[in-house]
Order: C-alpha cells, then sequence, then structure tokens
C-alpha cells in the first residue's frame, strides 16, 4: 500500500540473438557494441556465445541485453532451437561486400521464424544489419530496395553497419531495444507508475546522457 514499496527501478533481461552467415561480422558487431572494441582476427564462433550490455535506459528503467552470437556453420543449424529459446529479439547479419550471403538472410529470417515466438504468437522483432558497410560493395542495396526487402520479409527495418568503424551500431540496438520494450507495454509496472510519468520528465531529460544513445 505504500508507495514507497513500489520498485524505484524497473529491471529488464533480454535475450536478443545475433545469427546470419559465417564471416559476416556478427562477433565483432557484439565486441563493438558491448566492448567497444574491434579486432580483424577472431576465431569462428563453434556452437553458442554471449555477451551481457548494461544499458541505463532512463532513470525508471534498466536493461540487461543478453546478446547471443550463434555459430553461421550449417552443421549447428539442428542446435538452434535451443539457442532461440525465450529470446526477445534478433539481428539478422550479412556482408555488403558478399552477396551470397545477403541471399542467405530470408533463409535465417524463416528459420528464426519458425522456432521463436513472442507469448501473443507474433514473431519476435528482428533488425536486419547491412555490415561492413566501411569496405567496397558487391551488391546494391539501395534504400528503396533494402525498405522493400524489409517489409516483404518482416524485418522492422534495417541499418548500413560498420564494426569496425563504429558506425550505426548503438542505433541499431537502441532502435531493436525500443521495439522490445513496446511489446512489454501493460505490465504491472507501468500501472503502478502511471501517476508519477510526469514527475520523472526532468529526470529522465537529466539522465539522459547515460542511456543507450
Amino acid at each position: 500500500m505504500a508507495g514507497g514499496s513500489v520498485s524505484e527501478c524497473k529491471e529488464y533481461l533480454f535475450k536478443v540473438l545475433v545469427i546470419g552467415e559465417l564471416g559476416v561480422g556478427k562477433t565483432s558487431i557484439i565486441k563493438r557494441y558491448v566492448h567497444q572494441l574491434f579486432s580483424q582476427h577472431y576465431r569462428a564462433t563453434i556452437g553458442v556465445d554471449f555477451a551481457l550490455k548494461v544499458i541505463n535506459w532512463d532513470s525508471k528503467t534498466l536493461v540487461r541485453l543478453q546478446l547471443w552470437d550463434i555459430a553461421g556453420q550449417e552443421r549447428f543449424g539442428n542446435m538452434t532451437r535451443v539457442y532461440y529459446k525465450e529470446a526477445v529479439g534478433a539481428f539478422v547479419v550479412f556482408d555488403v561486400t558478399r552477396g551470397s550471403t545477403f541471399e542467405a538472410v530470408a533463409k535465417w529470417k524463416h528459420d528464426l521464424d519458425s522456432k521463436v515466438k513472442l507469448a501473443n504468437g507474433n514473431p519476435i522483432p528482428s533488425v536486419l544489419l547491412a555490415n561492413k558497410c566501411d569496405q567496397k560493395k558487391d551488391i546494391s542495396n539501395s534504400t528503396a530496395l533494402m525498405d522493400n526487402f524489409c517489409r516483404e520479409t518482416g524485418f522492422l527495418g534495417w541499418f548500413e553497419t560498420s564494426a569496425k568503424e563504429n558506425i550505426n551500431v548503438d542505433e541499431a540496438a537502441c532502435f531493436l531495444v525500443e521495439n522490445i520494450l513496446a511489446n512489454d507495454k501493460g505490465l504491472p509496472y507501468e500501472e503502478s507508475n502511471g501517476d508519477r510519468i510526469k514527475l520523472d520528465q526532468e529526470t529522465v531529460a537529466a539522465e539522459s546522457k547515460s542511456g543507450c544513445c
């Protein structure tokens, strides 16, 4: 009953998958986002690896993002269902310097949609990353073409990224987390704190510098 018993900060743990063909830069994107590092030399991820990114989303919301790096090797294909379990969002990555990796995107998206769904039965929010955009392109991913592709295959949107040059990695992650949080609307937390939101707007503005963007 007492106001003080309501938790001041809502904490979330979100499992997010990073999938795509071998060598498209999935591990590099995660390392860049979580550790602000880029290394030219990664061994192929065998099986699964995951990293944790903690985001002060706003003064009331702490998001822990568990990024699962799933191997691109086809021989692991039959193991992916267990990795996909309970995921609430995904990045599908391709390499703009290798057209074949873009051709595989639809297959990855289909695989994802067939193995994991939100509680309401909808596909989990997913974002397409056109990685290595700092290098010479093998495919013409014009905006209109990509927008159309995303509509047809059910992606929320797409970003040209470069783990090496740190282009759009944070922006893409912010966009995905925003959509994941939108799916969580209507939780008791929102109801109990609804009357306090106005009071906190200034605090949010003051603290936004430590936020995700």
